[in-house]
């Protein structure tokens, strides 16, 4: 199969790590790719939401599969593109369609969602800026603290939690009257805070049959001790301690179960990944919000304790045959420490050259914001690099990561030294 993987992150060339393991596999593209994908795909540099540019490249080069990424192509619709098109409506894509990538598309369309199929999750309301002085009304029933989101896509960065009544209505004014995150916030969901600690559940689902994939824990929170700005993710840890088996049964019965079963009660067509965001309050797990793809960095520790040839996976997705898989996880654990620019996640400067990738030998780097030139690696993004481990134990991956963060460097390199901290 020749084989077509959208996107330029970590998250990008983890799945091009591993499906260049696949027999299956005999050519291998990234739009647009970065440094890591370069040395095992061919890189295209394209825009993942230029879908005319994409449906070039798909006959050009006869690709029989498209595993999309971001959420952006999701939302804007491609897998519907692809079916709508006669030329390459018997192309694979692995991601929902865009009447269901609404889940992460709009975070009042997927607490309706969850509302309507009685999936646990923290009471909310939503407020555009005609009806704002609601909003502060509302604010003013809740206790703190407060939690802001808003209702479209900001890369991960458009949740606020504050604990003071005051900035809260501040930055409710911020979001819906002065656009804070753009566009994304002309609407923002205001909910209950649940206290407890994340974790994170990756199903896959062909649209009638799911399975589930290792649970993961990630860490947004740019400074030590989880504080400071929201990023797109800092490390992830697999699997997460705490999720026991007890656990792990209410989130299928409770989440999982109604999750598959109410996207096929309200039409909404599924084939690919996904990801819930969960909290555990007590030992009762709750949703705090669905992804439409696999999460950055939690693919990086996910996808390395697959044993399974991922490219069979998505075949069976495509085919509806899921339920003829048999997922085989690795006992081991994995963790990943993302390395990022100085800065992050405001003002960064790029083009820092990243030494001593060759003197890693026992982690495997997933690059990010990278990119080749001129024979060096340079920084592109805000988030550069992920460094992923395997141990025993995830005490025992993570020491191995930050060894392998020692032999790397580059300018104004920073990362978290805490992950795994609260497990």
């Amino acid at each position: 199969m020749r084989i077509l993987i959208l996107g330029s992150g970590g998250r990008e060339h983890a799945f091009a790590w591993k499906i260049n393991q696949s027999n299956h596999c005999t050519r291998l593209f990234v739009a647009p790719g970065n440094s890591g994908t370069s040395t095992i795909a061919e890189n295209i540099n394209i825009s993942i939401t230029d879908f005319e540019a994409i449906k070039s490249l798909v006959i050009d080069q006869n690709i029989d599969m498209v595993i999309v990424g971001p959420e952006d192509p999701l939302v804007l619709g491609i897998h519907d593109f692809f079916l709508n098109d006669p030329q390459l409506k018997n192309v694979a894509v692995i991601g929902p369609e865009k009447a269901a990538a609404q889940l992460e598309g709009s975070k009042e369309f997927a607490k309706a969602f969850m509302m309507r199929h009685n999936i646990p999750t923290a009471a909310y309301q939503a407020f555009h800026k005609n009806n704002i002085e609601e909003g502060y009304a509302f604010l003013e029933t809740l206790k703190p603290p407060y939690v802001l989101k808003a209702d479209g896509l900001a890369a991960g960065k458009g949740v606020l939690i504050l604990n003071e009544l005051s900035e809260a209505k501040s930055e409710l004014k911020k979001m819906l009257l002065d656009a804070k995150f753009g566009e994304a916030s002309s609407k923002v969901v205001i909910e209950e805070f649940l206290d407890g600690i994340e974790l994170s559940c990756f199903v896959l689902t062909d649209g009638e049959n799911y399975k589930i994939l290792p649970t993961a824990k990630d860490y947004k929170r740019i400074g030590e001790g989880d504080t400071g700005l929201n990023t797109g993710g800092m490390g992830a840890v697999s699997p997460v301690p705490f999720a026991n088996n007890i656990l792990m049964q209410k989130v299928e019965e409770r989440i999982v179960k109604p999750t598959v079963e109410g996207l096929k009660k309200d039409n909404l067509p599924y084939k690919g990944f996904i990801f819930i965001g969960l909290i555990n309050v007590r030992n009762e797990p709750k949703v705090i919000e669905y992804n439409v793809r696999m999460g950055d960095p939690e693919t990086e520790v996910v996808l390395p304790r697959l044993k399974n040839d991922l490219v069979e996976i998505f075949q069976a997705i495509h085919q509806q045959t899921l339920d003829e898989i048999s997922i085989e996880i690795d006992s081991r654990a994995a963790t990943t420490v993302m390395l990022v620019s100085g800065g992050y996640p405001e003002a960064y400067e790029k083009g820092k050259e990243i030494k001593g990738i060759d003197d890693v030998e026992d982690s495997i780097l997933f690059h990010a914001g990278a990119n080749l030139v001129d024979g060096k690696v340079l920084t592109t993004g805000g988030r550069v690099m992920a460094i992923t481990s395997y141990g025993d134990t995830y005490k025992e991956a993570i020491k191995k990561s930050y060894q392998s963060i020692s032999k790397l460097c580059f300018d104004k390199m920073y990362f978290r030294k805490d992950i795994g901290f609260d497990l």
